[in-house]
């Protein structure tokens, strides 16, 4: 026996209200996952992007440790100043006696790679987060294209850094 029409519309109603909900709620969590990978990028992105003021030239790797690697740094931009020592984080794409471009951070003796392989190296924590809010915007708001595009432009960001570097 069917339901009356006056018993369905509570139903209905709270089915949207818990809809709306769900959708708000994954949503902001795609939201906050994007900030936060562009927050975890913009640190390093921002001296790879925006290079006028900045000290630019060359570092030669001499020695590595467990996180880091240091070397002499050879100034090639107006301004920049010759350092014995400069500071740069380890990682798969860096060797020992290999010379790379960099830009040093303002106030410190930290460098960061300059070029298309820092620029692309600096987004692959954005593009980490692309791909996580692919899974939320495609399984929590049902919005399989959009999923498929957020992951798309991932995994093509990590595959340009691995690559590159």
């Amino acid at each position: 026996m069917p339901a009356p029409a006056a018993s369905r519309a509570p139903r209905e109603g709270a089915a949207a209200v818990l809809r709306l909900g769900r959708l708000a709620a994954m949503g902001t969590v795609a939201a906050l996952i994007l900030v936060a990978g562009v927050w975890a990028s913009w640190g390093t992105a921002q001296h790879v992007m925006f290079p006028k003021g900045r000290e630019q030239g060359a570092m030669t790797v001499t020695r590595c440790a467990e996180d880091v690697c240091t070397g002499p740094f050879t100034p090639t931009s107006e301004g920049a100043r010759a350092r014995d020592r400069v500071a740069i984080e380890r990682t798969v794409a860096v060797e020992q006696g290999t010379t790379y471009a960099v830009a040093v951070k303002p106030g410190s003796g930290e460098v960061v790679r300059t070029g298309a392989s820092g620029l692309l190296y600096a987004w692959v924590p954005f593009a980490g987060a692309l791909l996580l809010a692919s899974v939320v915007v495609a399984g929590g708001l049902g919005l399989s294209r959009l999923g498929w595009v957020l992951g798309g432009f991932g995994l093509a960001l990590v595959t340009a850094a691995f690559v590159v570097l």
